[in-house]
């Protein structure tokens, strides 16, 4: 067994592991891409490649671009969600490639969501 010291010099590193790794999430715009069977088939893959050339494009390094699998609302891909630090999520549906460049300069540049691109826009369509 570990002594009281050594484990307490464990708590700590651990601590201070997860406090950089919550400072370095909190400061990250996270694109979250449906990437189940349903996005896919309705376009998910070329959309997610759309968003990281945009981003690639104008050099922004605070952005991440990830995936997630499906959230049950197959109707709607592909759905897109832009997770801003301090701010509400923001859910895209129906996305194009030929949405994202908007998508990205007035949502995540200007920080202005694309609204009539939303969920609440479609649902109320």
């Amino acid at each position: 067994m570990k002594s009281l010291a050594e484990l307490e010099a464990i708590r700590k590193a651990t601590i201070s592991r997860i406090n950089v790794r919550t400072e370095e999430k909190g400061e990250t715009t996270r694109v979250v891409i449906g990437m189940a069977t349903c996005g896919i088939a309705a376009g998910a893959r070329p959309v997610m490649l759309a968003f990281m050339d945009e981003i690639q494009k104008r050099q922004l390094p605070h952005v991440t671009v990830s995936q997630t699998g499906c959230v049950g609302m197959c109707r709607l891909e592909p759905m897109v969600d832009v997770i801003v630090p301090g701010k509400e999520k923001v859910t895209y549906v129906h996305v194009k490639p030929e949405m994202v460049p908007r998508i990205v300069a007035e949502h995540i540049v200007n920080g202005r969501p694309v609204q009539e691109f939303t969920i609440g826009a479609a649902e109320n369509a």
